[in-house]
């Protein structure tokens, strides 16, 4: 049950049932599935199906949500859809709530583990926290959870990390022609480096 306090999941009840009223009557249940799913980085990636034409894709990316969100929905939100291979985007909005990376990392396996339970995924990649300009003030603590995702992903074969930090920067500097207004939020051209990123996870990997 969720608890009551300022990460209250209930929060995204609408979220979630908008999310699978819109699925449950275009997923098709004989094909195999990739759920792409995390925070508002993968629910505005609204081109998803469309970069990925040969793929049945399902986002459900939810916007604001943190690792411990995700645990409470991952029934609703991936688990129900059988996915062959899952792409996960969070952590953003955990650090930036002031959590360790040392608490998300520890929500990030919960869900793995999970995953792996439900045994129909053979995949999970976990796509390393983003640089922006509305939070490089908080940088060194997103790189160190890059880096634990990044140990977490090497001590286990049914995991694989995609590096979108790297790709971001410029000479160790963010390309700031990424992102729109708000300094987080991705423009265009910011979705181009993580599909070209995302796309070898798709076909590379089983």
């Amino acid at each position: 049950m969720p608890t009551a306090n300022a990460q209250d999941p209930s929060r995204f009840e609408k979220d979630v049932w908008e999310l699978t009223m819109k699925y449950d009557s275009v997923w098709d249940r004989t094909r195999e599935t990739i759920v792409f799913t995390g925070s508002s980085s993968i629910r505005f990636w609204d081109t998803l199906q469309e970069v990925f034409p040969d793929q049945q894709i399902i986002n459900t990316g939810f916007g604001g949500s943190q690792a411990t969100d995700l645990l409470e929905y991952l029934d609703e939100l991936v688990l129900q859809y059988k996915p062959k291979k899952v792409f996960i985007y969070e952590g953003d909005n955990d650090i930036n709530d002031k959590k360790s990376p040392r608490k998300v990392i520890r929500h990030t396996i919960e869900l793995v583990e999970r995953i792996k339970k439900d045994g129909s995924a053979l995949t999970v990649v976990l796509i390393s926290t983003k640089p922006s300009i509305a939070r490089w003030h908080l940088r060194r603590k997103y790189k160190r959870l890059n880096r634990k995702i990044l140990k977490l992903c090497q001590s286990d074969p049914f995991l694989v990390y995609a590096n979108i930090w790297d790709p971001m920067m410029s000479n160790n500097k963010l390309r700031k022609d990424l992102f729109i207004e708000d300094g987080l939020h991705m423009n265009t051209a910011g979705y181009e480096i993580w599909f070209n990123v995302i796309k070898k996870y798709i076909d590379q990997y089983p």
